[in-house]
C-alpha cells in the first residue's frame, strides 16, 4: 500500500459565519500527481495555504509529510517545495544567482550547492544564459527554472499554484514533463490549475465548489461518472449545476 503523504479529515477554515473551506477530507499518496481544481473563490487557495503551513485551520485534522498542520507548520515548510502562480524567482538576479540563493535558503551545503547548480544548468540547457538576469528570460524558461528550484532540496511534496498560467501550449507540455519526472522520483505533486486539459495529466482530481469537495477520483472515472468526454464538461456540470 502506498505511503500517505497528505491526509485531511474535516479540514475547515472559517471567517465569522463564512466557511472558506468546509469540512474537506482526502488523502494523497507518495509520488502521486494530485490535481486540486475549482473556480475562483471555491476555496482551493485557502486549503493550499493551510497545507503549506501558511494558515492555521479553524478545525479538523491534517498532516503533511507526517507533520501536524496545527502544531508543526515550520517543519512542514522545511519538507515541501512551493511555486506560486506569480513568478517566484528574483528578476534582478542571474540564473546562477537565483539557484544559489534558494539552495542556501533550503540549507544545502556549499558542495551541494555547487553540484546542484551545475546539474540544473545542464538539465535545463541554460549554459548560454546562466549569467543572464532572470527578468530578461522568456516566461516559459522562468517557469521551468522556478519549478526546478522548488524541488532543488528534494522535498517530499511540491505545491504548485497554477504554475503554467500565461505560458504557451508547447511550454506547458514541457513543464508537465518536469512534473512527471519529479513524481517518478517519489516527489508528490499537489497542483492547482484552471486549464482543464491539464487535469487529464493528473493521477487523481479533486474538484472544489463553494468550499467543499464536490468530486474526487481519477480523470477517467470522473468523466465516466458525469457521462462526458472531457474534464472541462465535468467541471461545468459541477460548478454550474
Amino acid at each position: 500500500m502506498s505511503e500517505t503523504i497528505i491526509y485531511t479529515e474535516n479540514l475547515t477554515k472559517q471567517y465569522g459565519a463564512f466557511k472558506a473551506v468546509d469540512n474537506i477530507s482526502f488523502s494523497v499518496a507518495k509520488g502521486e500527481i494530485f490535481g486540486f481544481l475549482g473556480a475562483n473563490g471555491a476555496g482551493k487557495t485557502t486549503a493550499m495555504k493551510m497545507l503549506t503551513g501558511l494558515l492555521t485551520p479553524t478545525s479538523g485534522k491534517a498532516t503533511v509529510a507526517g507533520f501536524n498542520v496545527f502544531k508543526q507548520a515550520e517543519k512542514i515548510k522545511r519538507n515541501i517545495g512551493y511555486m506560486s502562480q506569480k513568478f517566484s524567482l528574483y528578476e534582478d538576479l542571474t540564473v546562477v544567482e537565483n539557484i544559489r540563493f534558494y539552495a542556501g535558503i533550503y540549507g544545502l551545503t556549499n558542495h551541494q550547492i555547487k553540484v546542484k547548480t551545475s546539474e540544473l544548468i545542464d538539465k535545463l540547457h541554460l549554459e548560454a544564459v546562466k549569467n543572464t538576469l532572470i527578468g530578461s528570460l522568456p516566461l516559459g524558461w522562468k517557469q521551468k527554472l522556478a519549478f526546478s528550484v522548488a524541488i532543488l532540496h528534494d522535498p517530499k511534496i511540491v505545491f504548485l499554484d497554477e504554475p503554467t498560467g500565461g505560458v504557451d501550449p508547447i511550454t506547458r507540455r514541457q513543464f508537465w514533463n518536469l512534473i512527471y519526472e519529479a513524481a517518478s522520483s517519489g516527489i508528490t505533486v499537489f497542483v492547482t490549475t484552471h486549464y482543464m486539459d491539464e487535469a487529464e495529466y493528473c493521477d487523481r482530481i479533486s474538484m472544489m465548489v463553494d468550499g467543499k469537495i464536490a468530486a474526487l477520483d481519477t480523470p477517467e472515472l470522473l468523466k465516466k461518472q458525469f457521462e462526458t468526454d472531457s474534464m472541462h464538461d465535468v467541471f461545468v456540470k459541477l460548478a454550474r449545476p
